[in-house]
């Protein structure tokens, strides 16, 4: 008997689960996610499912770990501050390619240098001013480099990153070690938003692999990556990147482990994200685009999944346009008024009561700001010290934390920087008011509901007198939105067009009076086609009114709340390798090595040595990922043209895939 422990941290939850020989789910908990020690949440969920099972620790042969925390912080604009070293392009770049807004104000260096198409030089490196760069920004705590055709020629990546590691000792990210394909800003995206992620990457998996081993767990661990499958720990903390989608692509493995669903559209909610993909045939699609988390399209391969800001634990926003008002939610994430009021119950509860006691409604009602502990303060502004250091250790209401409104951009980047939290109302803090859940504090939350149903709307009425129809106010949105994104996924994916966006096919007024059942001169009906398989722990309390909202089959399976945590350790290691062969000139046939361009007098010849190379290369990552009873699947995409009665090579992309189950400890 196998034993096998998958875990999965989330923005708000860390789930644990035990499945015996992967058939039966043994044990299965939940532990609030601890940002400022990660180890706290994990060590809370295993030891849970330990004492759940009578399991001895010694008996898990394998731990798995998958996390939304890489996707959270990209939605939220979270992470650590990186320098990107951008060699061969122009400075207008930066902006054409949406990259500065991926810098959020952190360096950039348009470096001379780079390659051509066929990997000869286009110019030389520019050394000494990369050094210059380097020599003024020691404080960056990983760095990004991309150069143009880095795939074709990475060699002045390459020379860039041995200086960097030399002269400041950070971690590189490397363009053309994330992705072979061309397309030099994307793959600078890609490894910009891999650098800043490094950081958090490693905190977890130190924190998870002291945990397992304080709780006497001798295991190998492997982490999940965007497509589903499994890679090891070191891997992961290099190319933390490939993690994102990780919890969304192990909850859609999940959930066909648990319902064996063929065609569904599966729908998991999270404190922060709700993720959303196509199964068909058993099987989730990769996205051919490439992995895109909130605004970012990246050259990650992951699982065609649409990630939305909407979650449990969104922020409830008011809406004052328009006579009849409203709310809307999200994309932030906050922590509920309910959980904050279960840490510093006296702080939250005198703070609301003197808000309610006021006669006219604040912007900063049922708001709080608290620090996160933990964390170095380099690189902040004066106004950002002086906030931080005024926060202290303290919760504190928001409109005491902040002394004027220019603070507010200083309180903006905090948050960004992920060294301040905001506490506000969620669908949470509704739904513990509304008695479907009871964990936290009802009392809290209540108060904070009624602090938001004082707003006036533009009628001058009050959004919603009593906190239970505010709470009620607040579900219904969710439904809504819930019931958007879904009808999002399904137009985008439907083999026929219907010439519009999708994001404009589900707000479509005959759409909407479809769902409404329309009946005048006009029978109106639509809905889903499809059953929706709703996932995370919340799901149970909303999905069933989106199945109402959208006339198609809801599943909700058991353990569908640790279903990222089951599709943890189902899955299978899987490495891909892919490279190129050009042909610069007639007869002559260019091979894409990362030690350089290597030039070959026959196709197949130059095909086959770069196949030789890419299932070596394949077969090792698959090894050091633990990987065993390894199989390849080879792939040859060859273009030619016809010229004067000639078949004419252009390119030939050739893909190894090397996949196997993992190691387990015996």
């Amino acid at each position: 008997m196998a034993l096998l422990l998958g875990v999965d941290t989330g923005g708000t939850y860390t789930d644990a689960v035990l499945l015996k020989d992967e058939k039966e789910v043994v044990a299965a908990a939940k532990s609030l996610t601890t940002k400022h020690d990660l180890s706290i949440g994990i060590k809370g969920a295993i030891s849970a499912v330990l004492e759940q099972s009578g399991v001895d620790p010694s008996e898990v042969a394998m731990a798995s770990l998958s996390t939304t925390l890489a996707t959270n912080a990209l939605v939220e604009g979270q992470g650590g501050r990186v320098g990107l070293i951008y060699i061969g392009f122009k400075e207008k770049d930066l902006d054409t390619h949406g990259l500065r807004d991926a810098l959020k104000g952190d360096p950039a260096l348009i470096l001379a240098g780079g390659h051509n198409h066929a990997g000869g030089e286009a110019n030389p490196l520019d050394i000494e001013s990369l050094n210059a760069f380097l020599e003024s920004y020691m404080d960056i705590s990983a760095f990004a480099v991309a150069a143009q055709f880095g795939t074709r020629n990475p060699a002045h990546e390459l020379a860039a990153m041995d200086l960097i590691k030399e002269l400041t000792g950070a971690p590189v990210s490397a363009s053309h070690q994330l992705s072979s394909k061309l397309n030099g800003p994307k793959r600078a995206m890609t490894a910009l938003l891999n650098a800043r992620l490094i950081a958090m990457i490693e905190r977890l998996i130190a924190s998870a692999q002291s945990t397992l081993a304080k709780l006497g767990i001798d295991a190998p661990l492997m982490v999940v990556r965007g497509d589903g499958a499994l890679i090891s720990a070191e891997m992961a903390s290099t190319r933390p990147i490939e993690t994102i989608l990780s919890g969304p692509a192990a909850s859609i493995v999940g959930a066909r482990w648990l319902t064996g669903a063929d065609h569904a559209l599966v729908s998991d909610i999270g404190g922060t994200t709700t993720d959303i993909a196509v199964l068909r045939d058993g099987r989730p699609a990769i996205d051919p685009m490439g992995a895109q988390v909130g605004p970012y399209r990246t050259m990650v391969e992951a699982v065609a999944m649409r990630t939305h800001g909407l979650g449990g634990d969104s922020e409830v926003h008011f809406v004052s346009e328009g006579l009849k008002g409203g709310v809307t939610l999200g994309p932030r994430r906050v922590v509920p008024v309910a959980l904050l009021a279960m840490d510093a119950p006296e702080i939250v509860h005198s703070a609301l009561d003197a808000q309610l006691r006021s006669a006219t409604p604040n912007e900063y009602d049922g708001r709080f700001v608290r620090a996160v502990e933990g964390f170095e303060h380099e690189g902040l502004s004066v106004r950002e010290l002086m906030l931080i250091e005024r926060i202290g250790g303290n919760v504190l209401p928001l409109g005491q934390a902040l002394k004027n409104r220019i603070e507010a951009q200083a309180l903006k980047r905090l948050i960004e920087l992920g060294l301040v939290q905001i506490a506000a109302l969620t669908p949470s803090d509704a739904s513990h008011a509304l008695g479907r859940v009871d964990m936290w504090d009802a009392s809290a939350a209540r108060k904070a509901l009624e602090l938001m149903g004082r707003r006036r709307t533009g009628a001058g009425v009050m959004l919603a007198p009593k906190a239970e129809k505010m709470a009620q106010l607040v579900v219904d949105q969710l439904t809504e939105q819930t019931s958007l994104a879904l009808l999002e996924t399904a137009f985008a994916e439907e083999a026929e067009s219907f010439g519009l966006p999708s994001q404009d096919l589900a707000r479509h007024v005959l759409m909407q009076k479809g769902l409404a059942k329309h009946r005048g001169l006009v029978r109106i009906e639509a809905g889903l086609n499809l059953p929706v398989v709703g996932l995370g722990a919340s799901a149970a309390g909303y999905y069933p009114a989106v199945g109402v909202r959208l006339d198609c089959e809801t599943i909700l399976p058991e353990h569908g709340g640790v279903a990222n945590a089951i599709g943890a350790v189902v899955g299978r290691v899987t490495m891909r390798k892919q490279g190129t062969v050009t042909s610069p000139s007639e007869g002559r046939y260019r091979v894409h090595f990362e030690s350089g361009p290597e030039d070959f007098a026959d196709s197949e010849e130059a095909m086959s040595a770069l196949e030789t190379y890419l299932v070596k290369q394949a077969q090792s990552d698959a090894e050091q990922s633990g990987a065993e009873d390894i199989h390849l699947h080879h792939g040859r995409d060859v273009k030619t043209a016809q010229t004067e009665g000639r078949v004419v090579f252009i390119e030939a992309v050739l893909t190894v895939e090397a996949s196997g189950r993992p190691r387990i400890a015996v």
